[in-house]
């Protein structure tokens, strides 16, 4: 590419010079996503929806942490300083006798008390009935689900990376052969002022000339508009602005072979299914918590705790000190909660219904994605042939009407006609061929399998289970936790999804 086309397309991106000034601090200048697979690990480690989506992952998992509380024990402290001085509004005499001699001697009762009084608390979940191991179950597949949704968002960014490459590639080309068009015209402009001036042709055939001029040029300036933006919907995706984009690497091996193998996939890869399926395990878990509620409960607690007392008065200081220390085992069952518990059982089964629903709604829609995508591969394919060969016959046809032009067999016009039917014919190409290679792409989304590993597999990736384990493993745990998660499980409801007749759907 020569610099003066350089510099024009450079000039272009100062439309999104907000986006460009913000990435600038982050991606020094040198750093540019020359191919394909360079954008893309670019936008897997910077795009903000998809680092968003893993902090929510990573919000997700702290809940399983949560949730393992209910099977370790609380330590607490507690520290309380009170004081209370009493008065007595008349408060008399004594008589009592002083050196041997009687005398009446002022009542002292007015009085200052301070106390004050520490403590530490243990309290230890023994058994909940369940709820405890049920909460624990649904945690965790909600975390499994929210890996399942930052799957679904990483293909959907990893698909917007493409489809802005090629994109901006389809514009680039689309100005060549504007350009070009404009640089062939203006040479004809040239010949026809040439030949006026010798007399073979008339000003029509000059104004002819000058009108398709003029509609070339208004088409390249369309042209440029249009690159403009692709490159920044290329730079808001991919977080740079783009350069001199190599082609694009073939997709023909990660497709499958037919439609069915595609369908197939879904079961397995596809990542709404899957979270879907997480949801129903998580709502059956859910169910279990609320019939959890008809189960009883046991805790032990221990205490240890210390109080002083401070009493000044008449002259005396009196000091008194305490130590207490406490044990108790608590076990509680419900016996009657006005519905409340029943109630909490019907709704949880209905939202288990509707997440099994959703699996088959998730399943019918996945379906729809393939299908479409996979027809949409079809047509792009054979659009894709055909308009090679339009270019071919084009190309050879405004080859023939130029020569026939100098011998007088076709006018002016004629060559005008076939250099249009000539650049549209490119045009067509050019947005076919990055039609078929959106279409590929669209067809790996839909099956669940456009990620990273297939597409760049020597780019590191992010593995939301190393955050999962970071967190799950170096918080509060305690020796005695699988032996109270054992207990828990004793008489619990069960979490497990239950399979349910067809007729529930409807």
């Amino acid at each position: 590419m020569s610099n003066s086309r350089r510099a024009v397309l450079l000039a272009a991106a100062c439309s999104i010079g907000l986006v460009t000034g913000l990435v600038s601090v982050a991606f020094p200048s040198t750093v540019m996503a020359e191919t394909l697979t360079d954008a893309l690990a670019l936008a897997y480690q910077t795009n903000p929806t998809l680092q968003a989506q893993r902090a929510n992952q990573r919000a997700a998992d702290e809940g399983v942490v949560q949730a393992k509380t209910a099977f370790r024990p609380a330590l607490s402290a507690s520290a309380d300083v009170s004081g209370q001085r009493t008065e007595l509004a008349n408060p008399g005499t004594t008589a009592t006798f002083v050196n041997g001699a009687m005398v009446n001697v002022p009542n002292r009762d007015n009085r200052t008390i301070n106390t004050s009084s520490a403590g530490l608390s243990l309290a230890q979940p023994l058994y909940s009935g369940g709820r405890a191991t049920a909460n624990l179950t649904a945690a965790q597949a909600d975390v499994l689900a929210g890996r399942e949704d930052l799957r679904s968002v990483e293909q959907s960014v990893l698909g917007n990376v493409i489809q802005s490459y090629v994109d901006v590639r389809r514009d680039q080309e689309r100005l060549r052969i504007a350009n070009e068009n404009v640089a062939v015209l203006s040479r004809q402009l040239e010949e026809s002022d040439a030949r006026f001036e010798v007399g073979e042709i008339t000003r029509t055939d000059v104004a002819q000339s000058q009108a398709r001029l003029a509609a070339a040029r208004a088409s390249q300036s369309s042209a440029q508009a249009i690159l403009a933006a692709s490159r920044a919907a290329y730079a808001a995706v991919v977080g740079q602005n783009p350069t001199d984009l190599a082609p694009e690497p073939s997709l023909a091996a990660l497709l499958p072979t037919s439609v069915e193998q595609a369908f197939d996939s879904i079961d397995q890869f596809n990542p709404q299914v899957q979270a879907a399926r997480y949801a129903e395990q998580a709502a059956a878990a859910r169910v279990a918590v609320a019939r959890s509620a008809y189960r009883p409960t046991v805790s032990a607690r221990a205490g240890l705790g210390w109080d002083a007392q401070n009493l000044n008065g008449a002259g005396s200081q009196f000091g008194d000190y305490g130590r207490a220390l406490t044990g108790s085992i608590t076990a509680s069952v419900p016996l009657f909660t006005g519905g409340l518990n029943g109630s909490h059982v019907r709704a949880a089964t209905e939202r288990e219904n509707a997440a099994r629903i959703a699996v088959e709604g998730a399943k019918r829609s996945a379906l729809q994605q393939v299908s479409t995508a996979w027809n949409n591969l079809l047509a792009s394919r054979s659009n894709l042939v055909s308009n090679e060969e339009q270019v071919r016959a084009t190309r050879i046809a405004f080859e023939g009407v130029r020569q026939e032009q100098q011998v007088g067999l076709r006018t002016t016009l004629d060559v005008l006609n076939a250099q249009l039917e000539l650049a549209n014919a490119e045009v067509s190409l050019v947005v076919a061929r990055r039609d078929e290679y959106v279409a590929s792409a669209s067809v790996l989304q839909a099956m669940g399998v456009l990620n990273l590993a297939n597409l760049a597999p020597a780019v590191e990736r992010y593995d939301p289970v190393k955050s999962y384990d970071k967190v799950n493993h170096a918080f509060g745990w305690v020796p005695w936790e699988p032996v109270i998660q054992a207990i828990d499980h004793v008489g619990a409801p069960s979490t497990a999804v239950k399979a349910q007749p067809k007729t529930a759907s409807k």
